[in-house]
């Protein structure tokens, strides 16, 4: 089609200087040059501050159609980040420098967004990069998803109408708080929230920041995850960080999965464990877990 336009643009020009004609007033006779250049093709990037119905993985264009975060979603974009010297011909993935860049700043301004560190609380976290077509065209941007989850154990986004932002800064009902522990030989099969206020053995302490390490050299030195976890705990609940507090109190654990390590989660979860009790061991003492 550009081809039978110029022919014919051309064809008419010739006309004109044969039949002597001159140019209108205003003109150079150049049918180029006052043409205004075509401007550089955009990359599509997503917003910060929106919400979306459902949880994504990959952020495939065709799917982006965020909702007010007033109406009916699962998923909020608190923060869109780029990543400047990423290269390759596909997204970052898992252990990646590009994915570990990624994740940092996500963390970092998730919990600035939230007021509060996301693992407190039942949030999930989803790092959502371009699409491999969009990545190849030039696009490295990065969103920073977090969502609301059904519980512990579960997370599954559950449905919302309201915005997540700051909704850890004081108080909040998806903070972590007492659970009824199902146990099974060594292992925990389920942790069950329920108010501090009723029968309980288990309680949301705080967050251990393991070092840097190979996945399974983390997985191995458990004693040290679980002997951190104690101190988290005797901060928790006011005790003595000595060698009696393995005899108050004992510890259950939630530590990143292998690609969320990988990726640059160092946020280990740590739970007190004791006799049965009906109010939270926040500030307790020693009265209220006495060496057994």
């Amino acid at each position: 089609m550009r081809r039978w336009l110029a022919g014919i643009a051309l064809g008419t020009v010739a006309t004109l200087a044969l039949a002597g004609c001159s140019r209108p007033a205003g003109t150079d006779g150049d049918l180029v040059d006052d043409w205004a250049p075509m401007a550089a093709p955009t990359v599509f990037t997503p917003e910060s501050k929106t919400c979306h119905p459902r949880l994504q993985e990959v952020g495939y264009l065709r799917a982006y159609a965020p909702v007010d975060c007033e109406q009916p979603h699962r998923v909020e974009t608190l923060h869109v980040g780029t990543l400047t010297d990423a290269g390759g011909a596909n997204p970052p993935a898992a252990g990646s420098a590009g994915m570990r860049a990624a994740f940092g700043e996500c963390d970092r301004e998730v919990r600035t967004a939230l007021g509060g560190d996301w693992r407190t609380s039942r949030i999930g976290l989803t790092i959502v990069f371009p699409s491999p077509p969009a990545w190849t065209g030039g696009a490295r941007w990065f969103r920073c998803d977090a969502h609301e989850t059904r519980s512990l154990d579960d997370p599954i986004p559950e449905q919302r109408a309201t915005s997540l932002s700051g909704s850890l800064a004081g108080s909040s009902p998806l903070r972590h708080g007492c659970f009824n522990a199902s146990i099974q030989g060594d292992e925990v099969a389920e942790m069950v929230a329920v108010k501090c206020t009723t029968r309980h053995r288990a309680e949301f302490a705080g967050i251990w920041r393991a070092p840097e390490s190979s996945y399974s050299a983390f997985l191995k030195n458990s004693e040290r995850t679980h002997r951190a976890c104690r101190s988290v705990i005797a901060k928790f609940a006011k005790l003595p960080d000595d060698g009696n507090l393995q005899y108050r109190v004992g510890t259950i654990v939630y530590h990143p999965g292998q690609d969320e390590w990988r990726s640059g989660n160092r946020g280990v979860q740590c739970f007190l464990w004791s006799k049965e009790l009906t109010r939270s061991m926040k500030g307790a003492g020693t009265g209220a877990l006495p060496i057994n």
